[in-house]
């Protein structure tokens, strides 16, 4: 047996132990409708933990429960396989453990549930293997995510009543530094792990009980739509990107019809062709080329756009054009020689059928709002704003920030944590 076997046995039962991630996804979200598949720095909520659990080895398998279709069709695009729960753990009054049991009905072989919340966008793979480990491998039942908080705390004032707050955890005579106090460890809300019989007990009987410590630039928690742009600009630094590391991109690709533009065609009385294109597109070209990234605009055969109007639109857009490829992932690694790069230097728009290979190869990569399926699984980033309405702009910008990113890693390392 190999030493890593040995973390999935059951030794008192002698059978390999069902490690399930499970994500309860319900579609009733009272602070932020479909909350869970919003949108969040190019990747729906959920996808940011699918992630992590995806790629996390020591799990057998990733789970989401929901009882919407939308949520459902998601999961399943991020490589999550889903269980619809039944109407009568879908309620506003059911309760995560009431869920947690009828998936426990339902699948049998599952011995450890690692319940993560989709709202917890910086979680990386090591959070979950440190944690799982825990209960593999030094013997404790239930395992929950905390954070270590510097925060005084007093009971609630009662004006009606006449009582004044009293200090829960200081003595406001001898108020301690933050430096010279250890803190408070409370509940994070990113993962609760457990042995399955103290589900199926209702929680009756824990038995070893410990909290696996995280710090605080990833003890992110979205419950109210202000969290959502802090919450953007923290997983852009703190998020996990999957296996392949952010780089410094040195080229950029993008489809013309469907990314540059939005597909359509206009003629004029006269008969000439015209295509509409956004200035933040443009200029967006333009801040990329002035951090040496070079963008080649790319059109396949199929591509309706003519070739003069094609050619037209690069030079205005100050770029090089590749009109007319009959496929484009040679065409993109014969570019790659010529110019000494490798697929992971490359950032990719792109958004038909033609494309998917290059999405897949491309050390970044990225498709408009509404594109295919097989596109959307096969990229890292979908926009939030249209093809030729700010694609481009929104694509670039995250291009530049996971460059900055990758350049400013060491930055993480001199994080003020005590007064993060």
């Amino acid at each position: 047996m190999k030493p890593e076997d040995s973390q999935n046995q059951d030794t008192s039962k002698g059978k390999h132990l069902h490690k399930a991630a499970l994500i309860l996804a319900r579609g009733g979200s009272k602070g932020i409708p479909l909350k869970n598949i919003k949108v969040l720095a190019g990747v729906p909520l959920i996808g940011w933990v699918l992630r992590a659990a995806l790629d996390t080895e020591l799990l057998d398998s990733v789970w989401v429960s929901t009882d919407h279709d939308e949520i459902e069709r998601v999961a399943k695009l991020w490589g999550a396989q889903v269980i619809r729960r039944s109407p009568e753990v879908s309620k506003d009054s059911s309760s995560s453990l009431d869920t947690i049991q009828e998936f426990l009905k339902l699948r049998p072989e599952v011995d450890i549930v690692c319940h993560i919340q989709a709202t917890s966008p910086c979680l990386h793979p090591y959070h979950i293997m440190e944690a799982l480990k825990m209960i593999l491998e030094e013997g404790y039942n239930y395992v929950f995510a905390a954070v270590r908080r510097y925060q005084f705390r007093w009971t609630q004032m009662k004006k009606e009543e006449g009582k004044d707050p009293v200090p829960l955890n200081i003595n406001i005579n001898k108020r301690p530094r933050r430096q010279d106090w250890p803190g408070e460890i409370c509940e994070n809300g990113s993962f609760y792990f457990s042995k399955r019989e103290i589900l199926e007990n209702g929680f009756k009987e824990c038995g070893r009980t410990a909290y696996y410590e995280m710090l605080p630039e990833h003890s992110v928690d979205i419950d109210v739509d202000i969290d959502w742009p802090v919450a953007q600009e923290r997983v852009l630094r703190f998020g996990y990107f999957g296996r392949d590391k952010p780089g410094e991109f040195k080229l950029l690709l993008c489809s013309v019809s469907g990314c540059l533009t939005d597909g359509q065609i206009f003629t004029s009385v006269s008969g000439e062709e015209m295509v509409s294109t956004h200035t933040r597109d443009l200029i967006a070209i333009r801040m990329l080329q002035s951090e040496n990234i070079e963008v080649i605009l790319i059109s396949s055969s199929e591509d309706p756009i003519p070739k003069a109007l094609a050619e037209k639109l690069a030079q205005r857009a100050g770029c090089t054009l590749r009109h007319g490829v009959e496929r484009k992932q040679p065409e993109v690694e014969h570019l790659l020689k010529e110019r000494g790069l490798q697929w992971r230097d490359v950032a990719f728009l792109g958004t038909d059928m033609q494309d998917v290979e290059c999405l897949s190869n491309a050390g970044l990569s990225g498709v408009p709002p509404h594109a295919p399926a097989a596109a959307v699984i096969a990229a890292k980033y979908t926009c939030h704003s249209p093809a030729g309405h700010g694609a481009l702009w929104e694509f670039a910008d995250h291009v530049l920030l996971l460059k900055k990113k990758a350049t400013s890693k060491a930055d993480e390392e001199r994080i003020d944590r005590i007064n993060f």
